[in-house]
């Protein structure tokens, strides 16, 4: 089917127009409303000059503005762009002009910073502000967008090809974020299996008419998506699924802006009565489970019959919170290996404590391939990095250099290859060690961060950890790891000897930092400089006595050349 979101979406707004379509605190927008919303501001960025293969970029936090603004820019073309919320002024500036961005919507409370963007990005021709303006700066020649959407005439629909794109710009939490190239077809065909296929879809509609048919079915049977993305929209996860719900006329739920608020979360899923729930891993889930639990401690529990999904990726989500949630309802949780520049690689999907522990297993575009390009044989231990031969993006914006690295043929075969390691078990099943460019050197043994953090993440008192190498001048590098936990009398020491049993002792961080939380991007990522330094800053701590410094360099040969008993 070669056409863009946008023909699809117009198609069923046609169809469904009085469904909810958008429900956001206090606010429901019905399909009619959506569409009309939307060509009113496609209207508006077409008379900026704005128009096919110009950017949109949306820095915005989640709401029905930042899916109009999608939805404006795919009716004339435009290419749709994520902008990280908690950008800071140089890092929005440096993002939108790598971009070239052409226009620029955004919520009222970040205006400080794109003032200076304003000033610094001379491709921007139309700057939109959602809502009250914060303290700062002021934008000029900002319109506020319900009052550019009252006095500007709805566009008329028009179709639009598959060919169309979409950026998703990686988190660049260990570099300069790249904007991934996705040709809205492809993306189309990516959603098959999570959006289609639950509705009984075996095959992807082959004409707008069909694709319709499948919504309206879906609406009137009940079966169509109630989904809430708790993750910001600018994760690639919670954009892309928020906008499959709609392809099959499914309602996207949002909670209130700002950080996120536990208790308002699972008390919007009672209220909206949300199926699906989106999330990244521990960092999102760890708060919605402590949040339960208190609620029961409380005498207050909450009502979870409504949600019958839990949709994860972009970084571990522990079987201990699975557990928690089982425990609790009746979920299918679906835990995915994927990235920006493809797949799903993987999925670990588990439906009752019963199917702990979770393990992962391969899509069959999924391979695994060794540095010479063989397949990893499974049982083997080897390592290699994961291969998906699925829809995948056309490649990195500006970047033919990284597209090549990155985008290659195999065999006669495209795949996409970010770089993620990964060893097969005898049976298939994919144990993820992480990117490969994070791989830690410590004596001539190589340690996965990924095994790491699932070991100290297994302990039940942690509730996030960060494993990252730092310079060591007897090794190399040796292991360091940040950890959160809650408990305030747990010790480095203890956590060292819980791993023990789990990993070689070359793998048992030295330096483990304790503290109550560690701050997060919205994608769900951690700053590795900021952890190094950390831990970097940790190892310089108090002088060590010569006894000690002595043990610890034997604890440390010990480690890394065990004597018989191993």
């Amino acid at each position: 089917m070669d056409v863009s979101f946008g023909a699809i979406w117009e198609a069923v707004a046609r169809a469904l127009p009085d469904e909810i379509a958008i429900s956001e605190p206090g606010r429901d927008y019905t399909y009619a409303e959506f569409e009309d919303r939307a060509a009113r501001l496609a209207a508006a960025l077409s008379e900026a000059g704005v128009g096919p293969g110009d950017k949109v970029a949306c820095y915005l936090y989640n709401g029905a503005p930042y899916l109009e603004t999608v939805f404006a820019s795919l009716k004339i073309g435009a290419v749709p762009v994520n902008a990280n919320y908690r950008y800071t002024q140089g890092e929005l500036s440096a993002l939108l002009a790598d971009a070239d961005a052409a226009a620029l919507v955004f919520s009222g409370e970040l205006a400080a910073n794109v003032a200076h963007a304003a000033a610094h990005v001379p491709t921007l021709r139309l700057l939109v502000q959602v809502g009250a303006a914060g303290t700062g700066i002021p934008v000029p020649e900002a319109p506020e967008l319900a009052g550019l959407l009252a006095r500007t005439a709805p566009r008329p629909a028009e179709p639009r090809p598959g060919s169309d794109q979409i950026f998703m710009y990686t988190g660049g939490t260990t570099g300069k974020p790249k904007g991934v190239i996705w040709r809205q077809a492809d993306l189309l065909h990516s959603l098959l299996v999570p959006i289609f296929q639950p509705l009984g879809v075996r095959t992807l509609p082959e004409t707008v008419d069909e694709a319709v048919a499948v919504a309206v079915t879906a609406r009137a049977d009940g079966s169509a998506p109630a989904t809430m993305p708790v993750v910001p929209l600018m994760h690639a996860t919670g954009l892309f699924n928020s906008m499959g719900a709609l392809l099959v006329g499914g309602r996207v739920i949002t909670a209130r802006q700002g950080s996120m608020d536990a208790r308002h979360v699972w008390e919007t899923v009672t209220r909206q009565r949300a199926g699906t729930i989106i999330v990244a891993g521990n960092a999102v889930c760890q708060p919605l489970v402590d949040e339960l639990v208190c609620a029961e401690e409380a005498g207050r529990p909450h009502d979870l019959s409504p949600l019958r999904s839990v949709l994860s990726s972009g970084m571990a989500l522990s079987d201990r919170i699975k557990q928690a949630l089982h425990e609790r309802a009746a979920v299918t949780i679906v835990d995915a290996i994927a990235s920006s520049e493809g797949g799903p690689f993987a999925f670990a999907i588990t439906s009752s404590t019963a199917d702990l522990p979770s393990r992962f297993f391969p899509v069959p575009a999924t391979k695994v391939f060794t540095p010479l390009d063989a397949e990893v044989a499974p049982g083997s231990g080897q390592v290699g990095v994961l291969a998906y031969s699925g829809p995948m993006p056309v490649g990195y914006y500006k970047d033919s250099a990284k597209t090549s690295v990155t985008f290659r043929t195999i065999c006669g075969i495209r795949y996409a290859i970010p770089g993620d390691l990964a060893q097969v078990d005898t049976d298939g099943a994919i144990r993820f060690l992480g990117r490969g460019s994070g791989v830690i050197n410590t004596g001539g043994e190589k340690v996965h961060p990924h095994e790491v953090e699932e070991a100290l993440l297994a302990h039940p008192e942690v509730t996030d950890a960060v494993v990252i190498g730092i310079a060591d001048d007897t090794w190399g590098e040796q292991v360091a790891a940040v950890v959160a936990t809650p408990n305030p009398a747990l010790t480095d020491s203890e956590l060292r000897e819980a791993i023990r049993s789990r990993l070689a002792g070359y793998k048992v961080p030295r330096v483990i930092v304790i503290q109550p939380a560690l701050p997060r991007t919205p994608a769900g990522k951690i700053e590795q400089s900021w952890a190094r330094q950390v831990a970097r800053q940790a190892a310089r701590g108090p002088a060590r006595t010569g006894s000690e410094a002595v043990q610890a360099g034997c604890d440390d040969l010990a480690d890394k050349h065990p004597g018989p008993s191993g």
